[in-house]
Formats: structure tokens, sequence, C-alpha cells
């Protein structure tokens, strides 16, 4: 169906803390390039405008596709007008959510967001049986029809489309599913993150209780004392919500259990398989192979680091901390824009030439505020637009890898939205590829410039841990989102169960190194992913491992590799992620593909054995 999904493809909370006098002027979003504002006429105007062409197409199509699938052109047409309103109702959808996404505590926003979320599964549902119908036409019908050129071009999306088949319902079901999603799984993402941006935290030594990002960000404090406070006050708020948190969990995980039962999904993360163009067998490779590698990178890591800290074990609050030897400064927003730029242009001009219109045009919007959402994120919005990135920049170095990370999502969306509204949406596999390559080609600049042997070791230290962060880390998410949804098919989930989950994944994953101290059972109640985008997780480890590879060719002057990368970013969601590795001699099915992006991480942690040993 039109997809006018809210969600947002969220980057994990960057760590530090700092002031906003500190950092200069930051930019704020500047929205009007979608509307003026909420009561702009223009709103009022395309939902109306929505609402009589999605009526428009019902009557002049509903039952008669099949029978007008031996005209390629008649079919093409119908898919250019579907296409167009997927346009503008996207638009609309997005406004409403980034509008809401600058402060989910506002209620005019929230209920701003509400009204065009419902006024938009209203509109979508009239089309419920577009998709299905192109379903319906025979194989070789639809085979002919494809090789009319007003409805090649589409061949791509009818061909994915085609992979939904067997998992699609009556179209009186899906609409009833559709419909009710508003006050199902809607509803219950809405309450989570209300619920978790009124939330306060009682930091010991503060003089106010903080919002979630800021306590987060005491978690790379310098001061132990500081780091600690902030883990016992977390660990306090979230034990005290955790019944919430786990109504929330188990409502979420039900829903996705009655729904992947009705479409006859097998496997609780078929259907993110299936949305991600990726084969489970390629997924249990990567998860096979980063389970493998824990021992040999975070455990080795981690204890590497205690001994760094003077400790025998870190607490959980430690895991983040800086390093002793080298204080993290502050980096003030314009140098962090001219570092994530600089790094880019030594890439690809034009690669910066894009970037660079996100702090020219105010599409960006990057200070700590009360109630804005937190972490960090890229929002495509719709191909007639342009992306916009959310952060909340501290001035840490993690800061300039995030923002170096959204930047990459946004050149991506950017190159990508000449495909369409149909064919410009990349899979999360895939999406992920573009921000991390942005974070190496940023980390690999700043790396060249340190001469000094003690900030070498610092930047390549924070490199190792951004990096299991986004491996080890959430393919342990992964394996706790399996135990909840598998464990959830057999009946509701105690908060007790919940938290054994998490703790047999961070005990497996970050080893004997990390000292779980009480409370840390209760830190799965914030992962947005886990309520947003089920499985998403693993998409984060899949672009890691994959831009590893990519980089090393890079090193090694692969012909043409720019061209390549750019052809592959500008192919959005048109092509198998099969087709689009080919170029560069890189199969992801091979368990060696993953192997090889994962020695990159444990060279690096070498690397810094290495530098202990010479003292």
């Amino acid at each position: 169906m039109i997809n006018h999904d809210l969600d947002r493809a969220m980057h994990a909370p960057a760590v530090g803390a700092s002031t906003a006098t500190d950092l200069g002027q930051m930019p704020e979003w500047n929205l009007a390039d979608l509307y003026a504002g909420p009561d702009a006429p223009e709103v009022d105007r395309d939902v109306a405008a929505g609402m009589a062409e999605a009526q428009r197409i019902k009557a002049a199509y509903q039952g008669k596709l099949v029978g007008l699938a031996g005209d390629g052109a008649r079919i093409a047409e119908a898919i250019i007008a579907y296409e167009k309103l997927s346009d503008l109702l996207g638009r609309l959808g997005s406004y409403a959510g980034l509008r809401y996404a600058g402060n989910q505590a506002d209620p005019a926003r929230a209920k701003f967001y509400g009204d065009i979320s419902e006024k938009l599964t209203a509109i979508s549902s009239d089309l419920i049986f577009f998709e299905l119908e192109l379903n319906q036409i025979p194989d070789d019908v639809l085979a002919k029809a494809v090789q009319v050129p007003a409805l090649a071009k589409y061949k791509p999306w009818l061909d994915d489309l085609r992979k939904e088949k067997p998992y699609q319902l009556e179209e009186r079901i899906e609409q009833l599913f559709h419909e009710k999603s508003q006050t199902g799984r809607g509803a219950w993402n809405r309450l989570f993150n209300e619920t978790m941006t009124a939330l306060r935290f009682p930091v010991e030594g503060e003089p106010e209780p903080l919002a979630l990002e800021p306590t987060l960000n005491r978690l790379s404090d310098p001061a132990e004392p500081k780091r600690r406070a902030a883990a016992e006050a977390l660990a306090k708020v979230f034990g005290e919500n955790v019944r919430l948190f786990t109504l929330i969990t188990n409502t979420l995980a039900k829903d996705k259990e009655i729904s992947d039962r009705w479409r006859d999904f097998k496997d609780v993360a078929d259907s993110r398989h299936l949305g991600n163009k990726v084969e489970a067998p390629v997924v249990d490779a990567l998860v096979e192979a980063v389970r493998e590698s824990y021992p040999r990178l975070s455990h080795r890591y981690y204890r590497m680091k205690a001994r760094w800290l003077g400790m025998d074990k870190l607490s959980h609050w430690d895991r983040n901390a800086p390093l002793p030897e080298k204080p993290e400064r502050v980096i003030a927003w314009p140098e962090a824009r001219d570092m994530v730029l600089t790094a880019y242009s030594g890439f690809a001009p034009e690669m910066a030439g894009i970037a660079a219109k996100f702090f020219d045009n105010n599409w960006i919007d990057a200070p700590v505020r009360p109630g804005k959402a937190p972490g960090a994120f890229a929002h495509p919005t719709v191909p007639s637009a342009h992306p916009y990135v959310l952060l909340n920049y501290q001035g840490k170095s993690r800061d300039v890898m995030t923002l170096a990370h959204e930047l990459g999502h946004g050149v991506h969306q950017v190159l990508a939205a000449q495909q369409g509204p149909l064919l410009a949406h990349t899979p999360l596999t895939l999406a992920e590829t573009a921000s991390v390559f942005g974070e190496m080609l940023t980390f690999q600049a700043l790396l060249k410039g340190a001469t000094d042997r003690r900030e070498r070791k610092a930047l390549i230290a924070g490199k190792v841990e951004d990096m299991l962060n986004t491996v080890v880390r959430q393919i342990a998410f992964y394996s706790f989102e399996r135990k909840v949804h598998e464990a959830r098919r057999n009946g509701e989930l105690t908060s007790e169960d919940l938290n054994r989950f998490w703790m047999e994944v961070q005990h497996e994953s970050l080893g004997d190194a990390i000292d779980f101290k009480p409370g840390y059972e209760v830190f799965w109640t914030y992962i947005p992913h886990f309520i947003h985008s089920p499985f998403y997780v693993y998409a984060y480890a899949f672009g890691d491992c994959l831009v590893n590879s990519l980089y090393a060719l890079y090193e090694e002057a692969h012909p043409g590799f720019v061209q390549k990368y750019f052809a592959m970013l500008m192919a959005g969601g048109s092509k198998h992620h099969s087709e689009l590795l080919a170029p560069f001699g890189l199969d992801a099915s091979r368990p060696e593909f993953w192997k090889k992006g994962l020695g990159m991480l444990s060279r690096m942690i070498d690397e810094l054995e290495a530098m202990e040993g010479a003292g």
C-alpha cells in the first residue's frame, strides 16, 4: 500500500555532554519546504486532494486491474497516478512526523500528528485493493506487459510486490488490519514516545532532574561518580516504569504475532527480512559470524579497557568512559561541520556538495531541547522535497561521528530520490551502508591527521567502541528480540522474563570484563527500535560489516570505486543487494564476506594491544 509510515532511521544516541554556549550557533530545521505551518491552507488543500485522488483511483481501477493487464500502457498509467499520490501523502506524513519529533511533549504537535495520521490512514484505506489486484495478474501476462517502456521502469517494484503475494490477505481483512493499526500498534508507539519524552531522571549532583538524552550522555563523563550517578538514576526511573514498558512490549509483540500468524510468516523475523529484501540465510550467516567473534572482539577489548582504567572489571556504566590519558575536548558545531565536509570532499567533492546543502538550507535540527526526540535520524521525506536530519549535538567526538552517519543517510536519500516514490526507498540493510561509510571516511580523515601516539590510540579506541556498538551490540539486541518474540508466542511475559533475556544477551556479547550492577537488567526499556521497528537492529551490523569490506576495496584502489559507489546509492530500492555488490566482487551470502568485515575491527584491537605492549 502507499507508504506514509512515520518511522525513522534512528542512530543510537551520542554520548558526552556540553552546554549550547560552548558549541556555537547550531541550526534548527526549517520545515517550510514541506509546509509553512500546521495551519497553512496547503495542508487542508493536500488532505482534500489526496482524499479525492484516492477515491478517483479506486473508482477507475478497483476490480479492473487484472482485466487491463494486457495493456501495459494502461497499467503504467495507473501506477504513475498511485505513485504521485504516494508523494503527496508522504509529504503530509513527513511534515507531521518531523514537527512532532521536534517536541514530543507539546500537546498541539501531538494532536496534529495524530490527526494527520488518522486522515492518511483513512485515505490510504481506499487504496488497499491496488497492490492486491496487481498481484492477481498472471505472471505471463505481467511479463509481457512490462515490456512496454512506461511500465518497464516499475519492474523492480512489481517484482518485489510479487514476493509479498504469499503473505497478503483478502482485501477486507487487509483494510481492517490497516485501519486498526491507528488504535493498535500506532497508539502503543505513541504511548512509548510520549512516556519516554516525559521521564525525568534525578541524577545525584545535578540541580534538577534530567531528560533521557542528557542522562545517557553522562555515561561517558570522565568522572566515574558522575557515570555511576547517571546509571543509577536511569535504573531507578526505568525500574519504576518497568510495568508500563512490559505491557507495551507484550502488546506489540502479540500484535506482531497475530499479524505474522494471519499472513503465514513462520519465523518471527521473516516479515522484516522480506521488507529488507534479504534472505534469512544471509542474516543467519551474519548473526552466526558476529556471535562467534564475541570473544576476540568485545570480550578482548573490554578486558583491555579495564586495564587502561585501572580496574579489574568495568562496571556497566564504565563501558563508554573516555580514556583517562586523553580527556575529550569540546568540538564546536562549525568545526564538526568542517570535519565532516572535508572528509566527504576527500572521497568525492560531489558528496560533500550534497552534504553542504543540509547545513546551508537548515535541513538539520542539531541542538538538544526539552521534549525533542532522543537520538538521531535522517528522514527521507519524499522525492519531491528533500531529507531532514535530527541530532542531539553536544560537542563530543561521537557526536561528530553521528553527524557523519546521518549525513551519509541524507546523501543517500538525495541520490536515490531520482528513482521516484515507489523505488527510492532503500532496504534497511543497504540504507545503513552510506551512513556507516560516511562515519568511516570521517574517522580515517581524523586518524591521518593524528600525529601524537596518545591521540591515535584514543581515536582508534573510540572507533572500536563505535563499531562494537554497531555490530556486537546490535546483534545482541537482535538476539534479545528473538528471545522476546519467540517466548511471547507461548504467553504473556513478565518483567522478570524480559530482564532475564536482556541479561543473557549482555553477558554473552560483552563478556566477563563487564560487571553488571543491579539495575542494568531494566535497560532494555528505552531502546526505541524494539518498539518502532522490530528486528531493525541487524541492519546496523549488516551495514558496518559491508562498509568494512567496501572501504578495504577503496583503500586498495579498486577500479572505478567512486563511480560504482555512487551508482549503488542512486539505485535506491531498485536493485537487490546481490546486484549492487556484484560490481565490487562482493557476495553477502558467503560467510567469508562477514568474516572479512569483522577482520577490520579485530585488526584495530590488535593495534591497540600492540600499543599497550609498547607502553
